[in-house]
């Protein structure tokens, strides 16, 4: 063996410098002791600017031998390589690596005993005395960074002085550790944290032992919380920490408080399945000492490169008061969430999505699990799931399945198709040859076929899904086969004609009749198929033309351009009254009412009158071109002056009176860098009032006026900068706009008390490169955005000449310090002259940890809330919060 032991190590050295071989073969009696071919004990390679990786492999004998090393060898160092034959031992300095099977070691210095099987690293000391190049111990998955470390690897035990190891979020650092084998280490005086900075962490636990098996578990006896080097109070006899790459089942720790109206509370407390690699499950819940509780179930599934999504369910069972008491209330409130999306590369001929949001009117106004201000301030929660298909044929046909939702909170009116199917045909252009040309009158002549069915149902909140709810749907299908061509005129006008047709199916009709016994119209619902049909004719002729005002290249603004779009349009659609019948009015029978059978209908009804109606428009662009304040520039800057300014009316031939329609005017610009939206509008009429403000068939102009009435007319202007104007920025506030509320923080942030880890501010802790964004105690550079909406409303419809709307709202958020965010969310309504929603939002980064409060001082849903805890997601658990709870909106 020591013969065997001693070839080996002869043929590392020769293969080191490269100036001979060495040819085992087998020594049936070795001596205990083989002299060595050279007389010295120690070899030394001097590697300076080349490195030489050397190699030891097991000797190639005759008889099969177990090997001395399981696999080979490779080392490398900066400054030299030391082959010791006595000890049987390798020196590797400065830079050195070492790799064996799955290890590889890299430190200052390492010292590789292969009679042992074992290796020792550590630092070493550079020119100013410091300790440098510590160790870093890797296999497998496993990083250990010590001071130094001693291991052996037959037996995978190794002895650790100062180690440093991620797991995960924690980080652990251990004065001796101790390596069972590569499954179990055993840590003392140990401490661990889940600060980015192990060495001098802003809090740690330090415990004197400790059971560790890496992506597995931490157990650790006596535990103490350390907050910046001081010990605190917190401890816990033995604590047990789970530490997998994979999600794991598990309780989830409830947050004890207390509320004003509903006595004490466990919030947020269940169980977290985790069911696989594509789908979880969490179930939440929470129950109050007065008897109120809810319960919440949350599920997120994936699937790469094909879909993903997510599913919450929440219910409440909300009590107020004492049973007995005449404010006692008990509400059931609910609101389901589903979003889904698809690949598109996954099948590009069909795609399913959904996006629902449906509940009831007044769960975001009454929670007690979440404050999302955007939702409690907007009216209307939609929810659509889609399907739609390609069939690749000549025409191409594309058919959908569709269910919408659209709720009202205010008036808790809902309005679902349940389905929506659309099928619609390519467009056919029968007069077209082979060559594909589409040129002239007759080869632009096209057709298409398009097909509509819903089934809808018109509700409310307490009716929902009840059997009146089912009774009272409408089910109808409406079948459009346009006929069009367009062509030139004249080289500069653009032309097209088109006739359509429409048949409508229904499956319910009405019957009006006169109830003589209540003196009163009575309509019935007939039940049956019906249709009716309709068909229309219109064309419309229009040009572009452009025009340039130079005003000199001397000149600042050097010239105007001006392009305008007018449009002249004919429509005609005759009368359909063989659809409609009479009825008497009234109990002598002699006063007739007309009425068509398909009012109601959610594909409209056929029109009594004859429509032939010639409509005007003309749309403008004004930009300009201004010399740039660069003057190594050549070219001229276009800046946009409006983007759009449209004019709009329409003349009914065959009108008795008022044949003229308002005149509707419309334009929007942006301004100061894009950075403001300027939209406005008005509505003028050309007709005179009278006395009781009803409109006349009198100009306006003849009746001692102007010639326009302006009846209406509104502006609006959003306007929004930040810090970061000319970089990119990523959309935010995504959690809020997915429950009904905006994308923007204009009303406000939600604040969901499931989890309050999640900073209520926009910007990212980190940069791309996953460094601070701050380093040090001060940037100067501190983030800031705002965001103003101003909307005017003006009313004169009937001489009131009154401002209906003038509000003004404002949300900011900045950083006071790199450390320290504050935002708020405000506005003032100057027609009832008061403060409209407000919000105040305060939070302190303290590293690992986070610091927050949010308080909305007056309204509805007055309310204030403090929190503080660790960022981790494995110790949210350590967390204090305090907080009210909105006053209960009755409404």
């Amino acid at each position: 063996m020591q013969t065997n032991l001693f070839n080996i190590v002869l043929s590392a050295f020769f293969l080191t410098l490269g100036v001979g071989k060495i040819y085992s073969q087998d020594i049936k009696n070795p001596p205990k002791l083989l002299t060595p071919l050279s007389q010295q004990d120690t070899a030394t390679v001097n590697l300076k600017d080349v490195e030489k990786i050397a190699e030891i492999t097991p000797p190639d004998t005759a008889k099969v031998k177990k090997p001395l090393l399981d696999s080979k060898i490779k080392y490398k160092a900066a400054s030299y390589a030391k082959l010791n034959q006595k000890k049987q031992e390798i020196y590797l300095y400065d830079k050195a690596e070492l790799y064996y099977q799955d290890i590889e070691l890299k430190s200052g210095i390492i010292v590789f005993n292969y009679e042992k099987d074992e290796v020792y690293a550590g630092r070493i000391k550079d020119s100013t005395g410091a300790y440098t190049q510590l160790p870093n111990f890797k296999q497998g998955s496993n990083v250990i960074e010590p001071d130094s470390i001693r291991f052996n690897y037959k037996t995978k035990k190794a002895l650790i002085w100062n180690s440093r190891t991620d797991q995960g979020e924690f980080k652990v650092k251990a004065e001796i550790s101790k390596r069972i084998n590569d499954s179990v280490y055993f840590l003392k005086g140990a401490k661990f944290t889940t600060a980015k900075d192990i060495e001098d962490p802003e809090y740690y636990f330090r415990t004197n032992k400790i059971k560790f098996v890496p992506g597995k578990k931490v157990v650790t006896g006596v535990t103490q919380m350390v907050i910046a080097d001081v010990p605190t109070p917190i401890a816990m006899p033995f604590a047990f920490f789970p530490m997998t790459t994979t999600n794991q089942s598990g309780l989830i720790i409830p947050t004890f408080g207390d509320t004003r109206n509903r006595g004490y509370f466990l919030q947020n407390g269940g169980y977290y399945f985790s069911l696989g690699d594509n789908y979880d499950l969490a179930v939440l819940g929470d129950y109050y000492t007065n008897g109120s509780y809810a319960l919440r179930g949350e599920s997120s599934y994936a699937m790469r490169y094909k879909f993903r999504g997510t599913i919450n369910v929440r219910f409440e069972d909300q009590i107020f008061s004492e049973r007995g008491f005449p404010d006692y209330t008990k509400t059931k409130i609910y609101n389901i969430q589903w979003s889904h999306s698809q690949d598109a590369k996954s099948n590009p001929n069909s795609r399913f999505a959904a996006s629902v949001n449906m509940g009831s009117s007044k769960y975001f106004r009454q929670s007690v699990s979440q404050l999302n201000a955007g939702s409690q301030l907007n009216n209307v929660l939609n929810s659509s799931i889609s399907y739609s298909k390609t069939f690749q044929s000549v025409p191409q046909v594309n058919l959908s399945l569709a269910a919408t939702h659209n709720q009202n909170s205010n008036t808790e009116e809902i309005n679902m198709t349940l389905p929506t199917m659309q099928l619609s045909v390519d467009r056919m252009y029968p007069f077209v040859k082979k060559d594909g040309i589409k040129k002239g009158f007759i080869k632009n002549i096209n057709l298409q076929y398009s097909l509509r069915g819903e089934n809808r149902y018109k509700t409310t909140d307490s009716l929902f899904f009840k059997s009146q709810m089912f009774k009272d749907a409408q089910t109808g299908f409406q079948h459009s086969i346009p006929l069009s061509t367009n062509f030139k005129i004249f080289k500069y006008f653009s032309a097209s004609t088109s006739v359509n047709y429409n048949e409508v199916w229904y499956l319910k009709t009405i019957r009006k009749s006169y109830n003589s016994l209540t003196a009163k119209d009575t309509t019935v619902t007939v039940n049956g198929f019906d249709a009716f049909r309709t068909y229309s004719f219109s064309s419309s002729l229009g040009t572009t033309v452009y025009g340039t005002f130079n005003l000199g290249e001397n000149k600042k603004i050097q010239a105007i351009r001006h392009v305008m779009r007018p449009s002249v349009s004919y429509s005609y659609t005759p009368s359909f009254d063989k659809y409609y019948d009479t009825y008497a009015a009234d109990g002598s029978g002699t006063m007739d009412k007309r009425y068509t059978r398909f009012e109601g209908g959610m594909f409209g009804a056929p029109g009594i009158s004859n429509s032939n109606n010639i409509g005007f428009s003309l749309s403008n662009t004004f930009e300009a071109k201004v010399r740039d304040k660069d003057s190594t520039k050549t070219e001229p800057k276009k800046v946009m002056l409006l983007n759009n300014l449209n004019f709009s009316t329409s003349y009914n031939i065959v009108a008795d009176s008022l044949p003229w329609s308002p005149v509707r005017i419309s334009g929007g610009t942006v301004l100061f860098k894009d950075k403001m939206n300027v939209n406005f509008a008005m509505t003028l009429n050309p007709y005179a009032i009278d006395n009781n403000g009803k409109t006349i068939n009198k100009f306006n102009i003849d009746n001692g006026g102007s010639l326009f009435r302006m009846t209406s007319a509104n502006m609006t202007l959003n306007y929004s900068l930040s810090s970061k104007d000319g970089k990119d920025k990523k959309k935010e506030n995504v959690q809020g706009e997915r429950n009904g509320g905006r994308d923007d923080d204009l009303f406000g942030t939600n604040t969901d008390f499931s989890d309050r880890r999640q900073s209520q501010f926009k910007d990212e802790e980190e940069d791309e490169d996953g460094e601070d964004k701050f380093k040090g105690f001060f940037n100067a550079e501190l983030p800031w955005d705002m965001t103003l909406a101003y909307q005017l409303t003006y009313s004169n419809e009937g001489r009131q000449n009154t401002i209906s709307g003038n509000s003004l709202m404002v949300s900011m958020n900045a950083d006071l310090t790199p450390k320290w965010k504050v935002g708020v969310s405000t506005g003032y309504d100057f027609v009832q002259k008061g403060i409209t929603y407000t919000q105040f939002r305060f939070e302190r980064d303290l590293m690992s940890w986070r610091m927050d409060f949010n308080w909305q001082p007056f309204g509805q849903q007055a309310y204030w809330s403090f929190f503080i805890g660790i960022k981790s997601g494995v110790l949210s658990d350590i967390k204090w919060e305090k907080r009210t709870t909105p006053d209960r909106v009755l409404r």
